[in-house]
C-alpha cells in the first residue's frame, strides 16, 4: 500500500492543488480495500512540506484520528538514521567503514573475522538475521550481547561480500559499534546528534519508558476485523535497525537536513547512495542504509519498513527532482 500510494503521488504532485480531493478519495478507497486502519503521509519539496495529511484511526477502539503529528513506528526506515550516525563518526575520523567489526565487538566467532563495517551497512555480511530467521525469542527481552551469543555457533549464510541478503543483525551490530566508539548508547547518540539539533520533538527510540504522545497503535486484519499487532519485547523493538518512532512532520525535518547537508557532507551522502559492489564486482540495489531504485526511469533512494507489530512505512527521495514522499501506516 505505502509503495503504491507514493508512486501514485509522484505522478500527480505537480498538480496537487487541483487534484487533492481525488488523491484523498484514492487513499481512502485503498485503505478500505486493503484494511488499513490509519495512515499519515507527506509530500516534501526541497525540504519543505507541500502537503501533509492524516487518514483513518491511530486507535481504532477509541476512534482517535490520525493526524500529521501522529507518531508511528518507523521500522526499517531506522536503518537510514543508524547508517547516517555511522557516517558522522567516519567524518569525525572515529572509524572507517573498511575496518573489521571484531575490532569493536567482543565474543564474535572466528567466521566473522573477515566482516567489515561496510558489510554490515550494505547487508553483505552473510550473518543470519536474528529477527527474521530467527535466532532469539522475540517476545523476551535480551541484552545486546545475547544476539551475538545466539549466532556464534551458527554458520554464515555466505562468505562476506559474496552476495546481498537483508539482515537486521547487521544494524543491531552497528548500534553496538556506535556505543563502543562513543561511550554512550546508540539511542542517546541519535538524540544528541540528530533528533535534538533538527528539533525533531516527536521522534525517539521505542522503549518501555518512551513517553511520546499521540502514538498510533499497530493492527492486523484477521477474521474480518482489526486486532492488535503481535507483541515484541521492548529491547528488541527498540533496536538500531528498526527502533525509531516519528511523524511525517519530523521526517520532513530529517529530509531537509539531508537536503541542506546539516548532518553529513554531500560527498558522504553520495557515498551512502552508491550501490554496494560484491566480491565479483556486480552491483546491488542498496547503499549504506538506503535502498536504490527507479520509477519510470527516474532514480530514487529510500527505505521501507514492516513488522508484525502492525506497521508499514515508506520513505522515498527523488534527489534530482528534489521531491520526497513519506507514508506511515498502522
Amino acid at each position: 500500500m505505502a509503495r503504491r500510494l507514493y508512486l501514485s503521488l509522484f505522478l500527480i504532485v505537480g498538480a496537487w492543488s487541483a487534484i487533492a480531493d481525488e488523491v484523498d478519495r484514492y487513499v481512502r478507497a485503498q485503505m478500505e480495500q486493503q484494511h488499513i486502519p490509519g495512515l499519515s503521509m507527506a509530500v516534501v519539496r526541497r525540504g519543505k512540506p507541500v502537503r501533509t495529511q492524516g487518514y483513518g484511526y491511530a486507535d481504532v477502539e477509541r476512534k482517535i484520528a490520525v493526524k500529521s503529528d501522529t507518531v508511528f513506528q518507523l521500522q526499517s526506515i531506522t536503518k537510514s538514521f543508524t547508517a547516517t550516525a555511522v557516517m558522522m563518526l567516519v567524518e569525525d575520523n572515529k572509524l572507517s567503514v573498511d575496518e573489521k567489526i571484531a575490532k569493536y565487538l567482543t565474543g564474535t566467532p572466528a567466521s566473522w573475522d573477515g566482516i567489515t563495517i561496510r558489510h554490515l551497512l550494505t547487508h553483505t555480511s552473510g550473518i543470519k538475521d536474528f529477527i527474521n530467521e530467527p535466532t532469539v525469542d522475540l517476545a523476551k527481552d535480551l541484552e545486546q550481547q545475547d544476539v551475538i551469543r545466539s549466532l556464534e555457533k551458527l554458520p554464515l549464510n555466505f562468505q562476506p561480500g559474496e552476495r546481498y541478503a537483508y539482515s537486521n543483525t547487521g544494524y543491531h551490530l552497528l548500534g553496538m559499534i556506535i556505543e563502543k566508539i562513543t561511550g554512550d548508547t546508540w539511542q542517546n547518540f541519535l538524540r544528541a546528534k540528530i533528533f535534538k539539533p533538527l528539533k525533531m520533538k516527536d521522534t525517539d527510540v521505542n522503549s518501555a519508558t518512551c513517553d511520546l504522545n499521540n502514538r498510533a497503535l499497530g493492527y492486523r486484519w484477521r477474521s474480518n476485523s482489526f486486532e492488535r499487532g503481535a507483541y515484541i519485547a521492548p529491547t528488541i523493538l527498540g533496536y538500531a535497525g528498526g527502533g525509531i518512532l516519528s511523524t511525517v512532520l519530523d521526517l520532513a525535518k530529517w529530509d531537509r537536513a539531508l537536503f541542506e547537508d546539516k548532518l553529513i557532507s554531500r560527498s558522504t551522502l553520495e557515498e551512502m547512495w552508491t550501490p554496494a559492489r560484491l566480491n565479483n564486482r556486480s552491483k546491488t540495489a542498496y547503499g549504506f542504509g538506503w535502498g536504490l531504485d527507479d520509477y519510470l526511469g527516474v532514480p530514487h533512494v529510500g527505505h521501507s519498513g514492516a513488522h508484525m507489530t502492525g506497521f508499514k512505512t515508506f520513505f522515498a527521495r527523488f534527489p534530482k527532482q528534489e521531491f520526497t514522499f513519506i507514508v506511515l501506516c498502522n
